[in-house]
């Protein structure tokens, strides 16, 4: 088992837009809502008429459980780690992993920016992290 996703034709734009940085996600032109995981059709109206969005990548702590025991790998080696879920400022929850924040510091409502860690054999897959928004003043 991996930590790397299987990339297919129709998630192949979600992992080359994260190789760049950006975080996409899904918005259904028949209702205007947003949607994360990726999916072909509207999990809200079922409209198939969806199309992929760049996300502003800031986001908002939901809830978390700090993990200290986890037997598959990766994940071992990385012990302990925060799971987390987000809610994105686009609307959608989304599953993932907060970094470099001391547990201490997190908090429901604070404030979080995408980051993209690379993952796989060759560290050539990107996936999407949290972490603590850094000031753009």
């Amino acid at each position: 088992m991996t930590a790397v996703p299987d990339v297919d034709a129709f998630t192949r734009p979600y992992w080359e837009a994260a190789g760049e940085g950006r975080l996409l996600l899904r918005r259904c032109a028949a209702c205007g809502r947003a949607h994360h995981y990726p999916r072909e059709f509207c999990p809200f109206c079922w409209s198939e008429d969806v199309a992929w969005e760049t996300a502003s990548g800031r986001a908002t702590l939901y809830t978390w459980s700090v993990v200290h025991r986890n037997d598959l790998p990766p994940f071992g080696e990385r012990v302990p780690y925060v799971a987390a879920v987000v809610d994105l400022a686009e609307g959608p929850r989304m599953m993932t992993e907060v970094v470099d924040a001391p547990e201490a510091d997190l908090r429901i409502g604070m404030e979080l920016e995408v980051g993209f860690r690379p993952e796989g054999p060759e560290g050539d897959v990107m996936v999407p992290v949290f972490g603590p928004r850094r000031s753009h003043g």
